[in-house]
């Protein structure tokens, strides 16, 4: 089931605008590799389960997924065919704001080669681009 919000203080949210890197979340920290956005962009729920049941295909039971993004924005859209005016449309799906530098997957328990094959298999449901990352140790 697709991740949402239980419940929000407005129910509609205007576009805004993903500029700059990502401060925080961009360090991989609950496994031992990541999949690191390279572009800004929007994720919705849907991509972002697509990621999920692909990884867990593939993982078979083995190692742990973590999601490290949570679709909080609503992106509503107008019916087709319809004419100007008449007010801002429904909310149509929940997607999750992604800054170049955000972690948007860890997987931890699982051998390095393993792991790039399920990031890369994660990384081709994404509408940005990505990349591995592995955990910096701290000395």
């Amino acid at each position: 089931m697709a991740l949402m919000p239980k419940r929000v203080k407005h129910r509609k949210q205007q576009r805004g605008r993903a500029k700059g890197m990502a401060t925080r979340g961009n360090h991989v920290v609950l496994g031992e590799f990541g999949l690191q956005s390279l572009e800004p962009g929007w994720i919705s729920a849907q991509q972002i389960e697509a990621g999920r049941v692909a990884a867990a295909h593939f993982l078979r039971g083995e190692g742990r997924v973590y999601i490290r993004m949570f679709p909080d924005k609503p992106v509503s859209a107008q019916p087709a065919e319809t004419r100007m005016g008449k007010g801002k449309g429904e909310p149509e799906y929940w997607a999750a704001v992604v800054k170049p530098g955000k972690v948007l997957y860890e997987i931890g328990g699982v051998p390095e080669e393993i792991a790039k094959q399920v990031l890369n298999r994660m990384a081709h449901k994404m509408p940005v681009r990505c990349r591995f990352l592995l955990r910096r140790h701290k000395v």
